[in-house]
């Protein structure tokens, strides 16, 4: 039976619709310990979530809704594309799947820096959505990290594009940094700052709402 989301005096669990390791870590450390997330397996959802719109929001609200439906509870997912300015934002929606349906990230990134050459312009950024169905309503919520495409991979840290990706500001790419170097930069971070604002003003328009009934 799927996991419910139930909000006690110290944390709130929230269902993450994905199937991504590494996206479910980075968004437990970008939201904090206020809100605990539970990831499909824990939810007993075994499922490979479609992906079929050609943009991020389209993208993030078809995984919300996936999970939405089967487990009838608030229930949030993401979805992220780097847009590189040079090649007229692709990758974009199509980032883990860019080089095939495999989402072998060595190939994508292989593929990215073949597009690139005889490119100055290396600017590039992620964009993060979340997508959360909350009280049967939607609502989604965006981050944005801009910087640069480096001609070769660095480090071995994060994962997809990271190793080519320098965020405005460091010296260092995403695979360079620890989770909280970078926190300090990621569109997952932001995007997960206005979803948790969002949920404390709910939770405390509840609370206040409830002490006064």
């Amino acid at each position: 039976m799927p996991a419910e989301i139930v909000q006690t005096r110290l944390t709130m669990r929230l269902i993450f619709a994905t199937n991504n390791a590494h996206k479910i870590t980075e968004m437990q450390s970008a939201i904090g310990d206020a809100f605990e997330l539970i990831t499909l397996k824990q939810a007993g959802i075994d499922i490979d979530i479609p992906e079929p719109h050609d943009t991020l929001e389209a993208n993030a609200l078809e995984k919300a809704r996936t999970i939405y439906n089967i487990t009838r509870k608030n229930t949030f997912s993401e979805d992220t594309g780097l847009e590189v300015e040079a090649l007229n934002g692709e990758p974009g929606v199509k980032s883990a799947r860019y080089a095939g349906e495999g989402k072998v990230f060595s190939d994508n990134i292989k593929k990215l820096l073949n597009r690139l050459q005889g490119h100055s312009n290396t600017k590039a950024r992620f964009r993060a959505v979340l997508a959360l169905i909350w009280d049967e309503k939607e609502f989604l919520f965006e981050g944005i990290c801009e910087g640069e495409i480096i001609p070769f991979p660095r480090g071995n840290e994060g994962f997809g594009y990271d190793p080519v990706f320098v965020p405005a500001g460091s010296g260092k790419t995403f695979a360079e940094m620890d989770m909280d170097e970078k926190n300090r930069y990621s569109h997952r971070t932001r995007a997960a700052a206005k979803l948790v604002d969002f949920l404390n003003q709910h939770i405390n328009h509840q609370s206040q709402t409830s002490a006064t009934t």
